[in-house]
């Protein structure tokens, strides 16, 4: 597994290749075998370290179950208020429903629910409790599993099976996938929606050695 191809910038370690992950196909080489981070953490964390204050700033943090790759991380971040929250991980700090959060209204700077809202039958109300505990100026990543192909997001709950489910939503507990119409949903909400492209900003030498997904989007949001 050692070598210096492909770089995790998560730990900064290197390795010959990654593993692969996945559940109906599995992606070769994608899974850095020291932090577990798959594309979307290796992005969103070259975001934050590049394009944000989110090391440097005194910051109130509210973490939907918070990923392996990030967590203890996160934790040992002085200049951090931080709080994770989740209805059953035992990570959590606070044990909530995201759909009734136990939070005063503008109570965090930042919020990071990632992989989190395709999960939940109603995201709209996920959404709006999102909105109501942020504070303003405050911003936040809100990723989810999104086919950029698909105009309009789909779900349907008459689909019962769980390898169908598997098969046309990404895993048997999505009860959606999301199309490019996310961020107009998120923008009918209140928020203000910056769709990242970060890989364009890349060189494609950086995007192969961190194993990133080429044109993935960060949804940052902003109150």
């Amino acid at each position: 597994m050692r070598g210096d191809t492909y770089v995790d910038p998560i730990d900064e370690k290197r390795f010959r290749s990654f593993l692969p992950y996945g559940y109906e196909s599995p992606r070769a080489n994608v899974l850095a075998p020291a932090t577990l981070s798959l594309e979307r953490h290796r992005l969103l964390w070259l975001y934050l370290k590049n394009e944000t204050n989110f090391f440097t700033a005194s910051l109130k943090v509210l973490h939907f179950a918070p990923e392996q790759a990030f967590y203890k991380r996160f934790r040992k971040l002085k200049n951090l208020e931080y709080t994770t929250t989740d209805l059953n991980s035992p990570l959590a700090d606070v044990q909530a429903d995201i759909c009734k959060l136990p939070f005063e209204d503008a109570s965090f700077d930042v919020i990071f629910c990632n992989h989190v809202l395709e999960h939940i039958p109603d995201d709209t109300k996920a959404m709006q409790e999102l909105y109501r505990i942020l504070r303003p100026g405050g911003w936040g990543i809100l990723q989810i599993p999104q086919d950029l192909e698909r105009e309009t997001t789909f779900e349907d709950d008459t689909i019962t099976d769980k390898k169908e489910r598997a098969k046309i939503f990404g895993q048997y507990d999505h009860v959606r996938i999301y199309g490019r119409d996310y961020f107009k949903k998120l923008r009918s909400i209140g928020f203000l929606v910056e769709e990242v492209n970060y890989t364009a900003k890349m060189t494609t030498e950086d995007i192969e050695k961190y194993r990133l997904a080429k044109g993935e989007l960060i949804p940052v949001v902003k109150k």
